[in-house]
């Protein structure tokens, strides 16, 4: 028996080039096992086709802000908004309405619970710098991950900034994005290892991923795709839009 590895993506947000990159390093450590943890469509040129490459490769998919609102944009919603809806299939759309909000699993007698941004909800956002009851919060169970045992570790995603932080034994750590990070250009995803009970190792590991940059903004501009001029700047450099001069 050996361990177990399982590969966490997230906020991939239609960047098919780098979701590529990663799954092809993810291939190459010999991992079989991906869960995704949301946001797979919008912001980026091809969120249809980066729904439809995680449904194939991704074991568990879970419902990130954007999955959850995107599909249910009216008519008369923000034409930027519009454009990545239907840039979607109705499939696809309805595949990402459909997906679960939280999932658990246990690795080396670990408790551990993935979800996109909190406990709350995934449009509820837990950032880098937060206080410790935003800590302890998202430990909670809550009507939204259900009833099950009180987690010991937590993955979450939504932020595109990632880290681990431990505090009395409990663990919480962000897988960064696949698709448009936000604390350095390069992708990132988490590994997690362990095996089948206590006297097994628990590993969490994290791995940069280089990737063609202009090839998806050369995508964005063939397509005319809504603010593509701060999205480039934000795969280039890594800066929000919203502190971009």
């Amino acid at each position: 028996m050996t361990l177990e590895r399982i590969a966490l993506i997230s906020d991939v947000h239609g960047n098919l080039t780098a979701l590529e990159a990663v799954l092809a390093d993810i291939e190459r450590r010999g991992i079989s096992r991906i869960f995704n943890l949301g946001d797979t469509a919008g912001k980026g040129p091809r969120g249809d086709a980066t729904v439809r490459r995680c449904r194939e490769a991704c074991e568990v998919s879970v419902r990130g802000n954007w999955d959850d609102f995107l599909p249910a944009i009216p008519d008369d919603g923000p034409p930027e908004m519009l454009w990545w809806r239907d840039e979607l299939s109705p499939e696809s759309r309805s595949w990402l309405a459909a997906l679960p909000l939280s999932v658990d699993l246990e690795l080396s007698a670990r408790r551990i619970r993935l979800f996109h941004a909190s406990a709350e909800s995934p449009h509820v956002r837990v950032h880098f710098h937060h206080t410790p009851e935003q800590f302890a919060s998202m430990f909670e169970n809550t009507e939204m991950t259900g009833a099950g045992p009180v987690p010991d570790v937590v993955g979450y995603a939504d932020i595109h900034d990632a880290y681990i932080e431990s505090v009395d034994g409990r663990m919480l750590f962000n897988t960064g994005s696949a698709g448009n990070p936000l604390d350095d250009p390069a992708p990132s995803y988490v590994i997690l290892e362990g095996g089948p009970d206590e006297s097994w190792p628990f590993g969490v590991q994290f791995v940069r991923v280089p990737y063609d940059v202009e090839a998806e903004i050369a995508v964005a501009e063939s397509l005319r795709m809504p603010t593509r001029d701060v999205w480039s700047v934000e795969l280039r450099t890594a800066v929000y839009r919203g502190r971009q001069r």
